[in-house]
């Protein structure tokens, strides 16, 4: 017999319906902020800002894909454009040749300098400033357990 479906309560629905409004609609204005000022999409200053923060600005595609939450064929076409623009260069991982190594260039760094400063008052802004720290503290509890079952779920593994 089926069962039938349990339907979300009223203080289930409102809270979806507000994490659904941040998690499609807050993309596209760090999107906007990010076209309007430096030219690129919130998904390419992800990537050139996660490569700023690791060792030696330098990344194995898989990881940069792993944590850009990308394919490794979406990110294989970024690195195409941002090669073209001398923002990073690829090389083979030496220490094992399967894999592909992306590194930061000097413009590519700078990129990230220049597009940083607006991005963080837009996210500032749209994220932070409307919550109290006790609520900022709550929100980060709450979106690590939602965001450790979605990677284990899609098979990202647990978060590190």
């Amino acid at each position: 017999m089926d069962e039938p479906t349990p339907w979300l309560d009223a203080e289930q629905q409102a809270l979806w319906q507000d994490l659904l409004t941040v998690v499609i609609a807050l993309p596209t204005a760090l999107d906007r902020q990010l076209q309007r000022d430096a030219g690129i999409s919130n998904f390419e200053y992800s990537v050139l800002a996660r490569l700023s923060m690791a060792d030696q600005e330098t990344m194995r595609l898989s990881e940069l894909a792993r944590v850009c939450n990308s394919t490794l064929p979406r990110l294989s076409k970024l690195m195409d454009r941002f090669e073209a623009r001398e923002w990073i260069v690829r090389r083979i991982d030496p220490s094992d040749g399967r894999y592909t190594l992306a590194t930061l260039t000097d413009s590519g760094r700078q990129k990230v300098v220049d597009s940083a400063p607006g991005h963080v008052a837009q996210v500032r802004r749209l994220v932070f400033d409307p919550l109290t720290t006790a609520q900022r503290r709550q929100l980060s509890t709450a979106l690590s357990g939602i965001a450790e079952t979605v990677r284990r779920e899609s098979g990202g593994g647990p978060a590190e």
